[in-house]
């Protein structure tokens, strides 16, 4: 089998994938992040009576067009208590920011344009001019107007508005769950003492906070030797919790200790894909198990994180419906870098800033059992399959690994 292009494989990968249609109703404190699954109307009007945008004077435009009208209060509004009267000719009530305008009213005078005489008068600094410092009944939302839509992304602003819709419940799309599988004799947990050939398990932490930031829930089937019984048995387990995407650790090549990929394809699995035309992550395998994704990834720490970050970020979003996170940016080299063979290179990089403008500087090593650099790294420096030699100030794609702040 010859290797796939990156775009190719990930087209591959997403072309077979749909979002989740399962629902459920939360409470609003805990809807943060997830996705509507259907339309959110509005209970009530918003606001729900003309309102004041600012402290004054609430009166009626004709009776103060010019500077110098002299304007008797009657009384007062504020917040949550409404001056039950109305307001007539040559009258005005002093107003609060958000209570209520009073009937007969129709616009508002600033409190700092209006000066205080004696006997409950005041008289006007500046012309008023119909429906001025007035927030109109439903200017905001109308009782009954679908305000927010099926598939959106309920973030901070987007829960205000769903409460201010009087809303304590919502339904939304269920987060996709991704079992997280690690397989291999030499692998222990962290905090174990690992013996002379072992080594510490690490990429299911990473790539288990890689679901969840990406609206994932994990489940960890912990970590398997080199067993097919024992691979059969956590296979089977994620199928029986319901796993939208089984990602295995490690094994998804065809050596003799590596038995994921044969062991998936004996329970019935269909393999789609397993060698990208990429560096780090070439083995790499894509198929689905009934209803279930497959994504195996390299069992060398970098190369899964990096196969993370291209397959199973995108799988997430699109199984949640959500916008996938743009991480593709640009950026000018520091330094000459070579130019490449046919698999497209992924170099961890620190980004900095010069005059201005975004420069990305390569680690000079790029071994990719080196997980300290990808730590230090603010991303990727892409470089195309075959692409020529990159000379200084030239300008590169480059993959985010986080916001970048300096």
């Amino acid at each position: 089998m010859s290797l796939i292009p990156v775009e190719e494989a990930q087209q591959r990968l997403l072309g077979a994938t749909q979002r989740v249609s399962r629902t459920e109703m939360l409470a609003l404190g805990e809807a943060e992040g997830r996705v509507l699954a259907a339309d959110l109307q509005a209970r009530l009007t918003q606001p729900p009576f003309n309102a004041s945008a600012m402290d004054g004077y609430a009166l009626r435009a004709e009776d103060a067009p010019l500077p110098g009208a002299e304007l008797y209060v009657i009384g007062t509004s504020a917040a949550g208590h409404a001056f039950a009267g109305t307001v007539g000719p040559g009258e005005t009530v002093r107003i609060f920011t958000g209570a209520p305008v009073p009937e007969g009213a129709d616009s508002v005078l600033l409190q700092e344009d209006a000066k205080k005489l004696d006997g409950k008068r005041i008289r006007t600094a500046f012309p008023v001019t119909l429906g001025r410092h007035v927030r109109p009944r439903g200017q905001d939302f109308l009782e009954g107007e679908t305000v927010l839509s099926a598939g959106t992304h309920l973030d901070f602003a987007r829960l205000t508005l769903a409460a201010a819709m009087n809303h304590d419940r919502v339904t939304v799309y269920e987060r996709p769950k991704v079992a997280i599988l690690a397989t291999g004799d030499e692998l222990v947990r962290p905090g174990q003492t690992p013996g002379p050939s072992q080594i510490i398990g690490s990429n299911s932490f990473g790539i288990a906070a890689l679901a969840r930031e990406n609206g994932a829930e994990v489940i960890d089937l912990g970590i398997v030797p080199d067993d097919r019984g024992e691979i059969t048995r956590a296979i089977e387990k994620a199928r029986s919790l319901g796993a939208d995407v089984l990602v295995t650790l490690g094994g998804a090549s065809v050596g003799d200790h590596d038995l994921v990929q044969s062991t998936l394809i004996a329970a019935g699995m269909m393999l789609d894909f397993w060698r990208i035309a990429m560096r780090p992550g070439k083995p790499l395998m894509v198929g689905s198990l009934g209803e279930m994704r497959v994504l195996g990834l390299p069992g060398n720490p970098v190369s899964s994180m990096v196969c993370g970050l291209l397959f199973l970020e995108p799988l997430l979003a699109k199984l949640t419906g959500r916008i996938p996170l743009q991480r593709k940016t640009t950026a000018l080299s520091a330094s000459v870098l070579p130019a490449n063979d046919h698999r497209q290179d992924y170099l961890r990089a620190r980004l900095m800033r010069a005059d201005g403008k975004l420069v990305v500087q390569s680690f000079g090593k790029q071994d990719s059992s080196m997980m300290k650099i990808f730590a230090q790294s603010d991303c990727l420096i892409i470089r195309a399959p075959g692409a020529p030699a990159l000379e200084t100030g030239a300008e590169t794609p480059i993959l985010l690994l986080r916001p970048f702040v300096g």
